[in-house]
């Protein structure tokens, strides 16, 4: 005869990326994690603590199967390939495809719903959503608001996507190629001429390479680039793509720190 029971919520999870793992670890539940990406560099204790399973668009399938997850969250069309592949195993997989903040927060809310600690979730999200209310009443405060162009990728071009604009919005900027950032694959926010970035006349520069080490030289020969006042005033800088180029926790709280930072440097130097 048919009974009701009471739910059983995973112990056994397995993070493909590093924003669930960061969020469980700000939610005070991983140890419910029991493998994660190698690209995981966010919280540093991890690595430490946690198997290492799969790069970002591979995986060790027969590893992940040792472990006996009841539960792997994956992230994006990126990981669809694993996805099938621990789906055909009887894997249960939940795969997140979040690209803007406010599909972060939910992406928070929707993680703290799985593991059966709603709660936590929304505190967690109270906390990214005050943080961010600080930042932008900051930024309101700014004299002057500068063109921010924001490049995720050298060779060829690629542009900040949703969550990065929304950021630097956020920070008191305005993002040079907003009509870019609702592109969510990286080949549709390329520059194809890079002579576009000379019109766009941004005051700031911001790279953020995708886990390469930014090389300030390649971008400052470029051809004509020398016309441009972020280059010819030398505001060039650097966010680690760990706190900035994943859709998570991080993004949210050390990204747009430092996002403020330099765009309130920038504004306070201005002239009257």
């Amino acid at each position: 005869m048919f009974s009701i029971t009471e739910p059983k919520w995973p112990e056994r999870i397995i993070c493909l990326t590093e924003e669930t793992t960061e969020a469980l670890y700000m939610m005070e539940e991983d140890h419910r994690i029991i493998g994660i990406s190698a690209y995981t560099m966010r919280p540093e204790r991890a690595r430490k603590e946690k198997t290492k399973v799969s790069a970002y668009i591979t995986a060790r399938t027969e590893k992940i199967m040792e472990l006996k997850p009841d539960l792997v969250l994956a992230f994006s069309d990126m990981q669809a390939d694993i996805v099938v592949d621990l789906i055909k195993e009887g894997i249960q997989v939940h795969c997140f495809n979040h690209r803007s903040i406010s599909e972060t927060l939910q992406m928070i809310r929707t993680l703290s719903a799985l593991i059966g600690q709603p709660e936590k979730g929304e505190k967690l999200v109270k906390q990214m959503q005050n943080n961010l209310h600080q930042v932008k009443q900051q930024a309101e405060l700014l004299p002057k608001k500068p063109k921010v162009y924001f490049e995720e990728w050298f060779d060829p071009i690629i542009t900040g996507i949703s969550w990065v604009s929304e950021l630097i919005e956020i920070a008191g900027g305005v993002d040079c190629y907003q009509e870019f950032s609702k592109q969510s694959l990286a080949k549709n926010r390329i520059v194809a001429d890079a002579s576009d970035v000379i019109a766009k006349q941004p005051d700031i520069y911001i790279a953020s390479w995708c886990g390469r080490k930014f090389d300030k030289e390649k971008v400052v020969t470029r051809s004509g680039w020398q016309q441009i006042p972020a280059i010819k005033n030398n505001d060039i800088y650097e966010i680690s793509s760990t706190d900035i180029l994943q859709p998570g926790p991080a993004a949210l709280t050390d990204g747009v720190a430092e996002l403020a930072r330099i765009i309130k440097q920038w504004s306070t130097q201005q002239e009257p």
